[in-house]
């Protein structure tokens, strides 16, 4: 139950501010937030502004533009002519990571819930599932986009108002340490771990050592917590043996073991990949025992959604969310993040799956196998594919073997970035069909030539390639046709 206070502001005294970030008392009164920006752009009247130092530009040469906007205090490692007072740490970051521990501290101790989201994939997509079941149950704090590093966790935690009941925090990690920091600002109350994969192979070296890097969420949970662990995955389900917590299992092929279990039974997909199902769940919660079978529509595509709502259902009993608000909330949840399955139909029949945000070879195969489910009669698929980074020493027998399934499902395949050779390589391998093409603007006069109403055209790539402009102007074509 939440028993905090009923105040809606996360104003405070400046001097306060100072004290949380670890400065020396400014000395000055009045009060600031509610907002905690690094962008002077965004700061708002009574703003606090962090001046990080970038690798390319230095925060402390927009302090004036953070105070011409309404900031009243900054967070920097010196002073400036800026007309607002100056919180002076050693290290601007830091000062913006004990802000925001001291902010969370306060607030579980009056109530707060958190949940923790990692995995190698599907992070995003879960969070974004929870947070808008969390919100029909109470007030929920839980980032758009992807905010799972060292400055958008501790951003997202200071937008926690005492009227908050629950934060969900997603957790990356670029290697060994990462969560366990991140754990120190937020501590999690409940941890939610969906899969280990390939993603960023090539910083961690092997999918053992992304295990033990992920793991780092349950260790930091106390007895009274709870880990949610995809009994699917078997390194997942290994980490029971390294949390003190109570243990919530998830499972798409039937029951699992734990306190609280929840699987799906039923499943069916419509025409686009929407699935449907049966959430099941037995055991106990916070508010106590559940037995459950509520029905379950979800509205984004892919077999791989049915497992983040699961995920992200298991989460929510445990914290003692009715299952029938569950359900509802999961047949109701829309995309948060852009660019993750959106479907984007033409006025001419072309279907166009902008799921340009990130890849990794396990991502890829849930897109590729989604779209070639989504094949409609007389039409082709047609895959537009960029790099995958971070794979190290992997990354070109995974991109060859992205060209090989991309083969076996039927797709046409449009290669593009530093390792198309290689997704053209397991094309043909797979005897398949593939253009290989040098840019986006060639990219999209490939992919657009000759598209027929009942083609479907799937985009995807690594963020940095910036693909979504592809499926972008595929779309736009569709205006004009």
């Amino acid at each position: 139950m939440f028993v905090g206070g009923v105040q809606t502001v996360r104003e405070r005294t400046i001097r306060a501010v100072a004290a949380l970030a670890g400065a020396a008392d400014p000395a000055i009164e009045g009060t600031a937030g509610p907002d905690v920006v690094i962008d002077s752009r965004l700061a708002t009247p009574g703003a606090v502004f962090v001046a990080l130092p970038g690798e390319h530009v230095d925060g402390h040469d927009f302090v004036a533009a953070a105070a011409a906007n309404g900031a009243v205090a900054a967070i920097c490692t010196h002073p400036t002519d800026a007309a607002l007072a100056h919180l002076v740490v050693p290290d601007a970051l830091q000062g913006l990571t004990r802000l925001a521990t001291g902010v969370i501290a306060e607030a579980k101790s009056s109530g707060l819930r958190t949940v923790g989201i990692t995995g190698s994939s599907g992070k995003t997509s879960t969070k974004d599932l929870l947070g808008q079941v969390l919100a029909a149950h109470g007030a929920t704090i839980s980032p758009k986009g992807s905010f799972n590093n060292e400055i958008g966790v501790p951003l997202t935690a200071l937008r926690v108002t005492d009227d908050t009941r629950f934060l969900v925090s997603e957790m990356g990690a670029r290697g060994g340490g990462h969560i366990a920091w991140l754990c120190r600002i937020v501590p999690p109350d409940v941890a939610v771990v969906l899969n280990v994969g390939h993603a960023h192979l090539g910083e961690f070296g092997s999918v053992e050592a992304i295990a033990l890097a992920k793991g780092e969420l349950v260790e930091a949970l106390t007895p009274q917590g709870w880990a949610v662990l995809n009994a699917d995955d078997p390194l997942v389900a290994a980490m029971a043996a390294r949390t003190r917590a109570r243990l919530a299992h998830y499972s798409l092929t039937g029951e699992p073991a734990g306190d609280l279990r929840v699987w799906a039974e039923h499943l069916r997909a419509d025409d686009v990949q929407r699935h449907s199902f049966t959430l099941r769940a037995a055991g106990a919660g916070d508010d106590g025992a559940i037995d459950c079978a509520e029905p379950v529509e979800l509205q984004g595509p892919g077999r791989h959604q049915v497992v983040n709502a699961l995920a992200a259902a298991t989460a929510a009993l445990a914290l003692g969310v009715p299952p029938v608000t569950v359900a509802g909330a999961l047949s109701g949840a829309v995309a948060q993040s852009a660019w993750r399955m959106q479907l984007m139909p033409r006025a001419d029949g072309v279907l166009v799956v902008n799921d340009a945000y990130n890849a990794n070879p396990d991502s890829m195969r849930a897109a590729l196998v989604t779209v070639a489910g989504m094949r409609r009669a007389g039409g082709r698929l047609i895959a537009v594919l960029g790099d995958m980074l971070e794979l190290g020493a992997a990354a070109a027998d995974e991109h060859e073997k992205l060209g090989a399934l991309a083969a076996e499902l039927g797709f046409e395949v449009v290669a593009v970035g530093q390792l198309a050779d290689e997704i053209a390589r397991g094309v043909r391998r797979g005897f398949g069909t593939v253009t290989r093409v040098s840019d986006v603007q060639e990219a999209v006069a490939v992919a657009q030539a000759n598209l027929q109403p009942a083609d479907v055209v799937v985009v995807k790539a690594s963020r940095g390639l910036a693909l979504d402009r592809v499926a972008d102007a595929l779309a736009a074509a569709g205006e004009t046709a």
